[in-house]
């Protein structure tokens, strides 16, 4: 990650998702006007094989659809609305293709993709995500994350410059990751939940030069804390209030 960035990192989850609806480009150029230094996003395929932006398996929870997002082409996703269930005001807002994030950032800001196919494994998601970085020629700006470690060793073989971070599940369905998963394998960085960050956790992985990137921290005590600990990032799912508390 480049050294001009300020530590800890701040990376809006899914964007501003607090002030607009998740995953869409009114919350990322919000989150970057608000203070974020990136944004995180959950990249998926759609059934012709287009890579969106969306978290959810379904569509159900933030679009006026219903299904499983793999079942949908990508001219079908695009009908639904993605932005009335936060707000009448963003009535008309569309799930996004990857690209057009990475055109509505610009290249001076990081990007966060986790690799969410958890429901679709194994399919191509990853080989066409870093094929999509390729064409864009913005690997410098990109992290990749996922709870799943195969998606991470496809990414390292076709972009092996790009950061790529573990991430931890809360409680003990996160153990394994948090220990030797993430300390024999090859990352350079744990993302694992507030839940179970401490000081000491973050002390072992600067002993083997690698970073830790929390989720999700929002309140000013979170903030302050991980903060006084030494983490190297964490997103938030409120940018202008974490940079508040940053005093930045």
């Amino acid at each position: 990650m480049p050294d001009s960035f300020p530590r800890p990192i701040l990376l809006a989850h899914r964007g501003d998702n607090t002030h607009a609806p998740e995953n869409t480009l009114p919350a990322f150029t919000q989150a970057i006007q608000n203070g974020a230094d990136g944004v995180e996003l959950d990249a998926k395929l759609t059934a012709d094989g287009r890579v969106i932006v969306i978290h959810d398996g379904t569509v159900n929870r933030t679009t006026d659809g219903k299904g499983d997002v793999a079942s949908f082409t990508l001219e079908a996703i695009r009908k639904l609305d993605a932005g009335s269930w936060k707000d009448p005001k963003f009535a008309g807002t569309k799930i996004p293709l990857l690209e057009e994030v990475f055109e509505s950032i610009g290249r001076e800001k990081l990007i966060n993709i986790e690799l969410t196919n958890y429901y679709t494994l194994p399919d191509t998601l990853t080989e066409k995500v870093c094929e999509l970085i390729r064409r864009h020629n913005n690997a410098r700006q990109i992290i990749f994350s996922s709870f799943k470690s195969r998606n991470l060793k496809i990414a390292s073989r076709i972009l092996p410059g790009v950061p790529r971070g573990l991430l931890a599940a809360p409680g003990l369905l996160g153990l394994w990751a948090r220990s030797f998963g993430f300390m024999f394998g090859d990352y350079q960085a744990l993302h694992p939940h507030i839940s179970n960050t401490s000081r000491e956790q973050i002390q072992r992985a600067h002993r083997v030069r690698r970073r830790i990137h929390v989720w999700t921290a929002n309140s000013p005590e979170e903030i302050h804390r991980l903060r006084d600990w030494g983490v190297d990032g964490f997103f938030t799912d409120d940018p202008a209030s974490a940079a508040k508390a940053l005093g930045r």
